[in-house]
C-alpha cells in the first residue's frame, strides 16, 4: 500500500481535510483507531454553528464556513441521501466583561456578520422565560452565593444566522463519503505506531498490524490523540501553543414550555455570565454545556482512551441547575442523561492549523471544542498551507493568506500558526 498523503483521524476535521486533498488530485489514505468516521470527539459535539471569537481570523473562519453548511450539498459536490442538516437558530451571546460586545462587534463590522444588540428588554421578549439578571462571575451551585439576587441585567449581541448541524456524526460521514467518491480511501481500526522519515522529511507510516504505507505528507488530526502522534513523529519542539485532552460533558434535557418553537430549535444562548451554554433541538430537547467557568475543575485526561463516556450527576447537576437560573420554567431533572467526550484543547482555545518542523508534517489540531463549525473550511486552509508550502513557501516567515469563496473575507492563517504568540485576546474558554 502507497500513498501521496496519510491523514491520521477520521473525524469531522480529518474527513473535510482528505475531501480537500483529494478533490486536489492528491491519493488520500485516512487512518483511524475507531470503527467508522467521527466516532471520536466529533459524535459528542454540540455542533453550534456561531461567529462571537476574539481574532478577525476566528470570526473570518466561522463566516465563512457557514455558507458551506448552508449549501452543504453543493459543498459536497455529490449527490447523497441523507444528510446532515444546517438548522438556523440564531444565537444571544450575553453581555459578560470576560468577553465584552465592543471585542468583537468591529470584527463582525469587517467581516460583514449582520447582528441586533438587544438590551435586557428585548432579550426578555424575545427568549420565552429568560431571567435577564446579571449573576457574574459564575459559582458553584453549592455556593451560598450561587442563590444571591442578580446584581444588575444583562443585554445580549443576536447573530440571526447562527445556528447549529442536526447531526455532527453523519456531517462526518457526508463528508468522508464525498472523499471516497474522490477517491481518498478510509483505513479503520488501525493504530499508528510510528513514522518512519528520512532527511527528506515523512517516509512512511507504520500501523499497529505491521502495515506500512509510504507517504510523503502526514496531516495528524488525531483531536485527543493528536498529541501523541506528535511523539511518533519526534515533531513539536518549535511550538509556542501547548495542546492537551480535556474531558467535558453535555447534558440533555426537555426544554422548558415554549423555548423551541413548533417544528423549528429556540434561540441558543451563549451565557458565560452564569457558566453555560444552552442549544435548543426540533425535536423538544435542549442540549447545555459548560463554558470551563474558574469556579470549576479542568478534568484534564492523559490517556484519552480512559476517560470515561457517561455523564455524570455532579456534572449534569451543575450545567442544569445554570440553566435553570437563566430559564427560569427549566425542570432539573434526578437523572443525568447527555454525553461525554474529549477535545484537545490549545493553551488560548485557538486551533493549531500549520505544517511542523518536519518536511511533510501537518497538523490540525488544538480544536478545543470549538472548531467543528469550521469543519468545512479547514480542509481548504489545509489544501491551501500544504500546496504554498510545497511549492516552496516559508509559511513561518510569509504566512499563507486564504480568500473565502462565499464571503470574501481575507484569512491570514498566520494566526492559527504553532508558533503564534498565545492569544491575549481569547476568553480562556470554549468560547475561544
Amino acid at each position: 500500500m502507497s500513498t501521496d498523503v496519510v491523514v491520521v483521524g477520521a473525524g469531522v476535521i480529518g474527513s473535510s481535510i482528505a475531501l480537500e486533498l483529494s478533490r486536489a488530485g492528491r491519493h488520500v489514505t485516512v487512518v483511524d483507531k475507531a470503527g467508522g468516521v467521527g466516532f471520536g470527539s466529533t459524535s459528542a459535539s454540540s455542533a453550534v454553528v456561531r461567529f462571537n471569537f476574539s481574532t478577525h481570523a476566528g470570526v473570518a473562519a466561522s463566516w465563512e464556513s457557514s455558507f458551506c453548511w448552508q449549501r452543504w450539498r453543493d459543498h459536497l459536490g455529490i449527490d447523497v441521501d441523507n444528510l446532515a442538516r444546517f438548522e438556523r437558530s440564531g444565537l444571544a451571546m450575553l453581555d459578560v466583561q470576560l468577553a465584552p460586545r465592543m471585542g468583537y462587534l468591529p470584527l463582525f463590522d469587517k467581516v460583514g456578520v449582520p447582528y441586533e444588540e438587544w438590551d435586557a428588554a428585548t432579550l426578555r421578549e424575545r427568549i420565552p422565560g429568560i431571567d435577564a439578571g446579571r449573576y457574574w462571575p459564575p459559582k458553584r451551585i453549592e455556593d451560598d452565593r450561587f442563590w444571591q439576587d442578580a446584581d444588575g441585567s444583562l443585554g445580549a449581541v443576536f447573530t440571526p444566522d447562527a445556528g447549529f448541524i442536526s447531526d455532527p456524526q453523519l456531517a462526518a460521514q457526508n463528508l468522508a463519503e464525498a472523499a471516497v467518491r474522490n477517491g481518498a480511501d478510509f483505513v479503520f481500526r488501525r493504530t499508528v505506531t510510528a513514522v518512519e522519515t528520512t532527511d527528506s522529511g515523512v517516509a512512511a507510516v507504520l500501523l499497529d498490524d505491521g502495515t506500512r504505507i509510504p507517504c510523503t505528507t502526514l496531516v495528524n488530526a488525531a483531536g485527543p490523540w493528536s498529541g501523541k502522534v506528535n511523539q511518533l513523529a519526534g515533531v513539536g519542539a518549535d511550538f509556542t501553543i501547548g495542546v492537551r485532552p480535556m474531558r467535558q460533558e453535555v447534558a440533555h434535557v426537555p426544554a422548558p414550555p415554549g423555548f423551541n418553537p413548533s417544528g423549528a430549535a429556540g434561540i441558543s444562548l451563549a451565557d458565560m455570565d452564569l457558566g453555560t451554554y444552552i442549544r435548543g433541538e426540533v425535536g423538544g430537547g435542549l442540549l447545555i454545556g459548560g463554558t470551563e467557568p474558574e469556579c470549576d475543575p479542568f478534568e484534564w485526561i492523559d490517556d484519552p482512551d480512559a476517560a470515561d463516556p457517561h455523564p455524570t450527576m455532579g456534572v449534569f447537576e451543575a450545567q442544569t441547575t445554570r440553566a435553570a437560573r437563566r430559564l427560569t420554567e427549566l425542570a432539573v431533572p434526578n437523572r443525568a442523561r447527555g454525553v461525554a467526550g474529549v477535545y484537545d484543547v490549545a493553551d488560548d482555545w485557538t486551533p493549531i492549523y500549520d505544517r511542523t518542523e518536519l518536511d511533510g508534517y501537518y497538523v490540525a489540531m488544538g480544536t478545543s471544542g470549538n472548531q467543528f463549525k469550521n469543519a468545512p473550511l479547514v480542509g481548504r486552509l489545509m489544501t491551501a498551507i500544504i500546496d504554498q508550502v510545497e511549492a516552496g513557501v516559508d509559511h513561518d516567515a510569509h504566512p499563507v493568506q486564504f480568500f473565502g469563496e462565499h464571503s470574501g473575507a481575507a484569512i491570514d492563517l498566520g494566526a492559527f500558526s504553532r508558533k503564534r504568540s498565545v492569544n491575549a485576546g481569547s476568553s480562556g474558554t470554549v468560547m475561544g
